[in-house]
Formats: C-alpha cells, structure tokens, sequence
C-alpha cells in the first residue's frame, strides 16, 4: 500500500523525488476519479492535489493514518481545512511558486484587452479587414491597474505593470492604510468602489470567502469605468459570471477575461456562452512548465520535511 498518493498532475522530477522516500501512488487521473481514489487511502500518510481532488470529511475518514495534504497551488477552497486541522493534519500551500506565472498572465491579458485586437483571427481568416473597427486599441502606458487583493501575487503584478509605466491602485481589506507595503510597492491604496472608478484595468487576487463571493456583481461593475477590462485569476465566485456576461453584451466594459470559474469545468451553455469580448481559460494562469517545476519540488520537499518532523514527534507522545 503507499504512504503517498498524488491525485492530480505533478512534475515527474518531484515525483521521482518523493518515490525514493516513500512508497507513492501518482495517478493524474484520481483527482477525477473519487471511487478509485477512496479506497487507495486507508494506509497513506500524505495526499498531494491541485483543485479537483475535493478533500472533505468523506475522504478523511478513509484516511485514518494521513498527517500531511499538499496542496500543488495557492488556494484551498477545495480542502475543508477546519477538518483537517481537527484530525491533527497538516495542510500546505504552494504559496510563492505560481507566483511569477499568475503575474505574467494578467499582464499579458491586461494588454490584450486593452488593445482589443486579438480576437478577430476568424475575421481577418475569412477575408475580412476589419482595421478600422480595431485602431482604437490603447496602450497599456499611462492607463490605471486596480489590484484588489495586495497579497504576493498582487505585488508582483503592480511591480510588473509599473514597468509598462501603468499606475497602480489597490485595496485589500488585510492591509490598513498605514501598512509599509502600500508605500513600499509605490501603490496608492483606495477603497474598492474608489478603485473601481478609477482603474482602466482590474484585476482579482483574494480568496473566495462568504465575504467575497460575488465581490464584482451587477453593482460594482456598473461603478467601473466604462470601456474598463477586468482579468479573474483568483476564485469563479468572486465575479458574478452573469452580470459581467451582461455588461460585456452591452458593451460597458470593453474586455474581460475569466481564468476561474464558479463551475469548473465550465458547462457548455453557461451564461458566458457567446459572450462578446470575453477569453476563457480553464484555470491555467498559473500553471507553466516554469511553475509546474517549481511548485512541485516545493511541495515535494515541504511534505517529506513535515513527514520525518512528524515521525519523530510522535514516538515521544506515546513514550
């Protein structure tokens, strides 16, 4: 039986890595495939996921020995986390390793939108010249980034955006006024609806909590400005997809793009079908080979670390 299962898709150095510690089961596919998976849990000691694999209390109480979750990414919407902390079990985040790739995604996005150009391959394929429809694209220098959420990779975005000679605003209810990082990163801090007003371009990187849930609804859109493009990395059910499908088909905002997705996969037919100026992604901002690298070797290193440190631990409670 193994003492670590991988349910979702790692790099094979740290895979390797962790096999010539411990016996491991490493299936990409189980995150997907809960009936396989339960039952593979009885004697396993450490879990590594991404997003799919749903570790609630269903699969706790079939992993009676399991010490350690790694989480191969930032957010743990996916892991009751009170459950585990509960049962003793140790839940950790990739926090950092994604970073630069989420980062470089809204960036990239941000232009995109703004320029307006890139989403009429099929036109311009068919034989149409649509060239005056799109020189009203704008440039990025000049323009405003709303960041909300001022965490890591928020930081790494003002500080990549600023190098395109953007402004930069934030909020992030965590973060007072008078915190350094405000003035450290050369952002000014406004409260979220002044932000909204103000910003060219927005984009998302908190949690998805009960407070932010709908965060960007039919309210806040209508308070951004118009032709404003917004950029969702973080969490599906921090925007509302219905009222920002709205907006886009009114043409209020000039562009958006969704990363996350309050269903995932998103089901054909949803209310972000035909939208207008809209790109999807399937939850791959911060998945490159770069990152993969990386946040797998970090997992892989932090969950033998909490494994040996918990192994000698243990005898001692029972000496």
């Amino acid at each position: 039986m193994p003492d670590i299962v991988i349910t979702e898709f790692m790099d094979e150095t740290a895979v390797a890595t962790l096999s010539k510690v411990l016996p491991v089961v490493y299936d990409a596919t189980l995150g997907e495939r809960r009936a396989a998976l339960l039952p593979q849990l009885a004697n396993v000691v450490g879990l590594i996921v991404r997003n799919r694999t749903k570790v609630d209390v269903e699969l706790l109480d079939r992993a009676p020995r399991l010490r350690v979750v790694g989480r191969l990414g930032v957010g743990l919407d996916n892991i009751d986390v009170e459950a585990c902390r509960a049962r003793g079990i140790e839940v950790i985040p990739a926090t950092g390793a994604n970073a630069l790739a989420v980062a470089e995604y809204v960036i990239c996005t941000v232009m995109m939108l703004l320029r307006g150009a890139y989403l009429a391959s099929a036109e311009v394929a068919a034989g149409s010249w649509p060239r005056s429809a799109l020189s009203e694209g704008r440039e990025t220098a000049g323009k405003t980034l709303g960041i909300i959420g001022f965490g890591g990779i928020g930081r790494l975005v003002a500080r990549l955006a600023q190098g395109l000679q953007m402004r930069v605003v934030g909020t992030d209810p965590l973060l007072p006024p008078d915190a350094t990082a405000w003035a450290g990163a050369q952002v000014t801090r406004l409260e979220i609806d002044a932000l909204l007003a103000e910003s060219d371009a927005v984009t998302l990187h908190v949690p998805l909590t009960a407070e932010t849930r709908h965060l960007i609804d039919a309210r806040r859109i209508a308070r951004m400005r118009p032709r404003a493009v917004l950029v969702n990395t973080a969490r599906g059910g921090v925007v509302d997809e219905a009222a920002l499908a709205d907006a886009l088909r009114e043409g209020r905002l000039a562009g958006a793009a969704l990363d996350v997705f309050e269903q995932e996969p998103l089901k054909g037919g949803s209310a972000l079908a035909g939208v207008p100026n809209l790109v999807l992604t399937p939850h791959v901002a911060g998945v490159t080979v770069e990152s993969n690298s990386r946040v797998s070797a970090l997992i892989a290193e932090r969950v033998l670390e909490a494994l040996q440190r918990i192994s000698e631990q243990e005898p001692s409670k029972h000496a």
